[in-house]
């Protein structure tokens, strides 16, 4: 629906949004805009067309702050990113056909409201003009309450334009913050109770955790016990990764070895093996600790269920254990095991850093970008060995700081989750650097978001990590052999990508600044020029040997399930 898109909308802290009742004629772009108001947005992303370009417009009047995307679905990771951020969710406000057309095979007619309900939490079409602010009312209220996430509007295109007098609409004030809920006193000391039988605890702080801004709690609990922890992905920086407690370094082991684990807020998906072996001792006993009552028992049934708010339930556990000032101490036999991993994974992550022979390659690369990032930088990143390995070598100091793909894996998002940091980052002048770190295949899905940057002047730190292949490329010159051999399409490897691609050029052409980048020379110096240019965006092509690899894993990367 390329011409006609929805635009994706993104909410922040509520309050009491005042309308006229004066008799006048509104349209119902205007009602959208000032329901969208009435719940205090402050951003809004999409790619406009007939017949939401009214809607838009009429946003921008009212106040709000709109970026337009290249494509919609850079729009909705943007959305999903500013949601993330500031701890509000997305609705996502379409346009569809005219409602007098409905079932004449009106141009671009489709059941979106339908659609929308497999994968959203609230979807539906205002059935007059009156009716839009009490459905986006309910569509904010519906993403904020429980689990939070994503909701669909549907706006008619003859609804749109049309008019009816301010008096007759049923306006609707912001709705109140979410409740916080406790979990239940005896399962909070049950919960105390098995950690403290524990030999090999491990905490687990899920990206839940980062959402309901339990750092403060979190970081008390964690020095008073004395436990582990592992960040999740989006876990990361909830707890600073180079924190004494974090075991980050030495995950495989944590979580295979691990006969207790305190869950936070994260899922037991493929990003964590499903909790089950060969990735998990078969009897290791899970506290759960969840807002959604239906994840509670996904693939491990828990030995204890803490139903609730992150940040309230980290609470309550702290103050069961000051009670008694238990502490799991750090000269236990797990400790040193632990320990031991981190420092044999370090030491291999190194020597692979410092080879100095041909082109660089991942290690090498993220050991001299991490050297030179400030430490209060939002970090986005994506790709296959980009994302993995960054992870394990980019590291986050604060929470909410680290974006990537997360739990689906999908590619694309890298972009967009850096537009709508550096919007926020702007708007709100913290002057914290938003740094993108991408593969060149994942780097393709939303190349051209890149012209977006340069209009709005948001200076994003691109870095391009290219081996011209997804997952492995090959090199100029075995690429030009192949070339004459016959057809590319019948000979070149699927996974590989044009080698030596200019994407610096592609930055360069819209205004920014692009850098190519062959050494660590060159790397250092092009971040370090980027880092002080707050007048525009950069992008770094950093050419890597195009075999590189992840150091030799315990475990592929992606466990198959047997459940």
């Amino acid at each position: 629906m390329n011409s006609k898109p929805g635009v994706d909308v993104q909410f922040l802290p509520s309050c009491l949004f005042c309308l006229s009742g004066a008799m006048e004629d509104v349209t119902g772009a205007q009602l959208v805009a000032e329901a969208l108001k009435a719940q205090k947005v402050d951003y809004m992303f999409g790619v406009v067309g007939i017949p939401v370009m009214e809607v838009a417009m009429a946003a921008q009047a009212a106040g709000i702050k709109y970026v337009g995307m290249r494509n919609e679905q850079a729009a909705c990771y943007a959305a999903s990113a500013v949601g993330y951020l500031t701890g509000r969710p997305v609705v996502v406000i379409g346009g569809s056909s005219d409602q007098k057309l409905e079932t004449t095979g009106a141009f671009q007619e489709f059941p979106q409201v339908e659609a929308c309900r497999l994968y959203s939490k609230f979807s539906a079409r205002p059935s007059s003009l009156e009716a839009i602010p009490s459905v986006i009312e309910k569509a904010v209220r519906t993403s904020l309450y429980g689990r939070p996430g994503a909701c669909y509007v549907d706006i008619a295109g003859d609804m749109v334009n049309a008019t009816v007098d301010r008096s007759r609409v049923r306006f609707a004030s912001c709705c109140p913050p979410p409740p916080v809920s406790l979990a239940d006193h005896g399962a909070i000391t049950e919960a105390i109770s098995v950690l403290k039988a524990a030999k090999r605890p491990l905490v687990i702080i899920g990206k839940g955790a980062a959402y309901g801004r339990a750092e403060t709690a979190l970081r008390e609990f964690v020095e008073m016990s004395g436990l582990p922890y592992l960040p999740t992905p989006m876990g990361k920086g909830v707890l600073p990764d180079d924190h004494p407690n974090c075991v980050a370094a030495a995950r495989s082991r944590a979580l295979l070895q691990a006969d207790v684990v305190l869950l936070l807020g994260a899922r037991l998906n493929w990003i964590l093996h499903f909790g089950i072996p060969p990735r998990f001792d078969p009897h290791v006993k899970i506290i759960q600790v969840d807002l959604c009552a239906e994840e509670m028992g996904n693939n491990v049934r828990p030995a204890v269920a803490l139903l609730g708010d992150i940040n309230a339930i980290v609470t309550q556990l702290l103050m069961c254990l000051c009670k008694d000032s238990w502490k799991y101490t750090s000269d236990t036999e797990w400790w040193s095991s632990l320990k031991a991993k981190m420092s044999a994974n370090s030491k291999m992550s190194k020597a692979l850093a410092l080879q100095s022979t041909g082109l660089m390659n991942y290690y090498t690369v993220f050991h001299h970008v991490s050297q030179l990032l400030p430490h209060d930088c939002i970090i986005v990143s994506e790709g296959a060995n980009t994302m993995d390995i960054g992870r394990t070598m980019l590291n986050n100091y604060l929470p909410r700081q680290r974006l990537d793909a997360g739990t689906f894996g999908t590619m694309g998002v890298g972009l967009g989750f850096a537009i709508a940091a550096a919007a926020l980052e702007k708007s709100e002048n913290r002057g914290r650097r938003v740094v993108c770190v991408e593969g060149d295949s994942a780097f393709g899905f939303s190349g051209m978001e890149v012209e977006t940057m340069c209009r709005y002047n948001l200076p994003v730190i691109i870095i391009v990590v290219n081996n011209n292949g997804i997952y492995s490329g090959v090199d100029l010159e075995t690429w030009k052999e192949m070339a004459k051999m016959g057809d590319l399409t019948s000979i070149a490897p699927p996974v590989t990508l044009l080698p030596e691609a200019r994407y610096d050029e592609v930055m360069a052409a819209f205004g920014g600044e692009g850098f190519l980048v062959r050494t660590v020379e060159e790397l250092c110096e092009a971040l370090q020029l980027s880092l002080r240019n707050w007048e525009r965006p950069s992008l770094l092509n950093v050419l890597i040997e195009p075999s590189s690899d992840r150091k030799q894993q315990e475990f592929p990367w992606l466990t198959r399930s047997n459940l």
